[in-house]
C-alpha cells in the first residue's frame, strides 16, 4: 500500500462525509458514508507491520481494499446528508463494489379531490396540489385498469371536460354519468356514489367481482367488445393481489419491504397494505451477487422509492431484516419527505407474519424464476467483453444526418428482455460531422445522470474512435460504465456493405473482436444496433421534411440554396436564423436577405 493513502487516511476528520475509493487507474470502486469518517475508513485498515485491509472483513472488501490505490473524501453537515450524497453518488456513478437496484420507479396512484362538489378519480405519479386529495396505491401494474373499472362500473363525471359543459352528453345516455352539468343529481347523491367506489378500491376481490357480473351480462346481451374490455379489466386487476389471510385488526397503512438474494438472482419485492389489505405488490430481480451487501441494498432501495413527489399513503415500512441505523434513515426520509415515516421490523403479532408473507413470496419468486435465453446471452456478453456487471440495461447510441444536413441523435433502451421505450431519446444536434454529434449526444446524456442513473452499458454505432471518445467523457466525469462499439467492416477505408458479404466488427475495451455473423451475441447487438438506427433515420426524416418545407418558403421570397447553406452553415439552424438579430442577418448574408428574412416572419 503506498505512503499517499496511509497520509490521507490518518489526515481524515472525525466529522460526517463520503469516503470514495479509486484503483491505480483512477477508476471509482466504492462509495461509502460515515458519522465519523476517520473513525469509520479506519476500521478498514490494520497499520502494523505496514497499511493492509482489515482480515476481519468479508470476501468482498478484502477484494476492493486490494484494489485500492487512492481515496477522497467529501464533507457534509450531518448523517442525512451523508446518506443522502452516498445514495446519489452510487446512482449516478456505478461505483465498482457498490449494488445498484434498478427498483426506483415512480409508481402511479389514483387520487381524489375530496374538496369539490363532484369529484373525479384520476391518476398520478406525484403529489397533487390541495388540503383534501386522497390517494389510493401504489399501483405498480394495473392503474390504468382499475380507474377503468372504476368508471365502467360506477356512474360517474367520465370527463374532467364534462363539468365546463352545460349539456348532458353521450355518457348520461348510455346510463355512465349522472349529468351534474345540468342539474340532474346533486353533490350529496354523487358523494354516495363516489363513496361505493372508494369501498371498492380497498376491497379488489369485490371489483373483480362486480366486473365478472358486468361481464356475463354484456355476453347475454351479445355486447362482446365491452364484455371483453371488463375481461381484461379482471384480469390487469388480477395480478395486484396477494392473498395473505392476515388480519390486521386495525385499518393500517403500511409497506414492506424485502430484499433477499439466491443463487443466481436476488430479487426486491414490495408489497401495499392500505386500510388494512394488501391491494398491490411489485417485485425487481438483480444480478451482481458478489458486490451485495444488505445493508446497503435496504438504504438504497429507501432512499430510491421514498423522495419529495410520494404521496403520502403510509405510515411506515415492514422491514423483512433488521436495518443498523434505522434512526438515521427515519431522520433522512421525514427530512426529504415531510412527514415522518417508521421503519419496523416486528418479530411477532400479525405484522411480523406480514414479513413473514413477504419473505415467502421473495422466495418463490426466486425459486419459479427461469433463467431465459437473453440472460444466457447477457452472461455470454460479459464474459466474452469481461464486464463487472451483467448488461441487463443498455442505452443504444446512433446518429442520422444527409451531409450535415439536419443531423439528429436517437438512444434506445434495451431493458431485461424488452424495448423500454418510455426512456427513448431523440436529440436535435448542431454539429456537422459525426465524431462532434456523437460527443453532444453523450454530452447532454451524461448530464442526466443525476435524474436518470446509468445503464449496465453503452452500445455506439460506430468504430474505436467514437468508442474511446465515450470512454474519455465518461472518465472525466468519474462514471464507472463499460462502451462497446459495433461498425462495418471497412474495406480501402470503406465500410463494406455488399449484399451477403458486409461483416460487422464489435469493439471494447480489449480491442477489436470479429465473431462470426450466424453468432447469437453478434445477432443481439446488431438487434440493438438497428433499433437505435431505425429511430434516428424516423426522427432525422420527419426533421428532414420540416427543413425542407422552411427551405421552399425561403424560396418563395427569392432567397436561394446558396444562401440558405450559407445562414446555416454560420447559425447552426433554422431555428437560430429565426432567433437571430437584424445584425447579426446583415453580417451574415447582407441587407436583403435580411429584410426578405424578416418580412418573412
Amino acid at each position: 500500500m503506498n505512503n499517499a493513502l496511509l497520509s490521507t487516511i490518518r489526515s481524515l476528520p472525525e466529522r460526517p462525509g463520503i469516503y470514495q475509493y479509486f484503483d491505480a487507474q483512477g477508476q471509482l470502486l466504492y462509495v461509502g458514508k460515515a458519522k465519523r469518517l476517520r473513525t469509520r475508513v479506519k476500521s478498514y485498515w490494520r497499520f502494523t507491520p505496514d497499511l493492509h485491509p482489515n482480515p476481519e472483513l468479508g470476501p468482498r472488501l478484502q477484494k476492493m481494499l486490494a484494489e485500492t490505490s487512492t481515496l477522497e473524501y467529501i464533507l457534509v453537515k450531518n448523517e442525512e446528508d451523508a446518506l443522502i450524497l452516498e445514495n446519489s453518488l452510487i446512482k449516478q456513478l456505478h461505483p465498482k463494489y457498490n449494488i445498484l437496484l434498478r427498483d426506483d420507479k415512480t409508481y402511479p396512484y389514483l387520487y381524489l379531490d375530496e374538496g369539490v362538489d363532484f369529484p373525479r378519480f384520476e391518476l398520478t405519479r406525484k403529489v397533487i396540489p390541495g388540503k383534501k386529495i386522497r390517494y389510493y396505491g401504489p399501483f405498480p401494474i394495473g392503474a390504468r385498469a382499475l380507474l377503468d373499472a372504476l368508471y365502467f362500473l360506477y356512474p360517474l363525471v367520465q370527463k374532467a371536460g364534462c363539468l365546463r359543459g352545460k349539456t348532458a352528453c353521450l355518457f348520461h345516455q348510455i346510463g355512465r354519468c349522472p349529468a351534474p352539468c345540468e342539474g340532474k343529481i346533486s353533490p350529496e347523491a354523487y358523494r354516495r356514489t363516489v363513496e361505493e367506489a372508494k369501498h371498492s378500491l380497498q376491497n379488489l376481490s369485490l371489483l373483480t367481482h362486480k366486473l365478472e357480473e358486468r361481464m356475463l351480462r354484456l355476453a347475454d346481451e351479445e355486447r362482446f367488445e365491452e364484455a371483453a374490455k371488463a375481461r381484461d379489466q379482471i384480469a390487469a386487476i388480477s395480478q395486484l393481489k396477494i392473498h395473505s389471510g392476515i388480519d390486521l385488526a386495525r385499518r393500517e397503512n403500511l409497506d414492506i419491504l424485502a430484499i433477499i438474494r439466491g443463487e443466481e438472482r436476488g430479487v426486491l419485492l414490495r408489497l401495499f397494505l392500505r386500510e388494512g389489505r394488501i391491494v398491490a405488490s411489485s417485485h425487481s430481480f438483480f444480478g451482481d451477487l458478489e458486490f451485495f451487501d444488505q445493508e446497503e441494498a435496504y438504504r438504497q432501495a429507501l432512499l430510491s422509492y421514498y423522495g419529495s413527489e410520494t404521496p403520502r399513503t403510509a405510515e411506515g415500512v415492514i422491514l423483512a431484516h433488521p436495518l443498523e441505523g434505522h434512526e438515521e434513515i427515519e431522520r433522512t426520509l421525514r427530512e426529504i419527505l415531510g412527514w415522518p415515516l417508521k421503519l419496523l421490523n416486528p418479530r411477532r403479532g400479525p405484522k411480523a407474519r406480514l414479513k413473514e408473507l413477504a419473505l415467502t413470496n421473495a422466495e418463490e419468486l426466486l425459486k419459479h424464476r427461469k433463467v431465459t435465453t437473453q440472460e444466457n446471452r447477457e452472461e455470454e456478453i460479459q464474459r466474452l467483453f469481461k464486464l463487472e456487471r451483467l448488461p441487463r440495461r443498455v442505452e443504444v447510441f446512433d446518429n442520422s444526418h444527409l451531409m450535415g444536413e439536419a443531423p439528429v441523435g436517437a438512444m434506445v433502451v434495451w431493458d431485461t428482455d424488452e424495448w423500454d421505450k418510455a426512456s427513448y431519446r431523440r436529440y436535435r444536434l448542431e454539429s456537422r460531422d459525426e465524431y462532434h454529434q456523437m460527443m453532444e449526444m453523450l454530452q447532454r446524456r451524461i448530464k442526466e445522470f443525476d435524474r436518470e442513473s446509468p445503464p449496465d452499458l453503452w452500445l455506439l454505432d460506430g468504430g474505436e474512435t467514437l468508442r474511446r471518445l465515450a470512454e474519455e467523457l465518461l472518465h472525466k466525469t468519474g462514471v464507472n460504465l463499460p462502451v462497446l462499439a459495433i461498425a462495418k467492416e471497412k474495406i480501402d477505408a470503406k465500410a463494406h456493405r455488399a449484399k451477403g458479404a458486409a461483416h460487422d466488427l464489435l469493439h471494447g475495451p480489449d480491442g477489436e473482436i470479429r465473431l462470426d455473423p450466424n453468432d447469437p451475441r453478434l445477432q443481439w447487438l446488431q438487434r440493438l444496433r438497428d433499433e437505435a438506427h431505425r429511430f434516428a433515420i424516423a426522427y432525422h426524416r420527419r426533421r428532414k421534411r420540416k427543413n425542407d418545407r422552411k427551405i421552399s418558403l425561403l424560396g418563395k421570397k427569392g432567397i436561394g440554396p446558396a444562401t440558405v447553406r450559407r445562414l446555416l452553415d454560420y447559425f447552426g439552424s433554422f431555428e437560430a436564423i429565426e432567433k437571430a438579430s437584424p445584425d447579426d442577418l446583415r453580417h451574415a448574408a447582407g441587407e436583403r436577405i435580411a429584410r426578405l428574412l424578416r418580412s418573412e416572419s
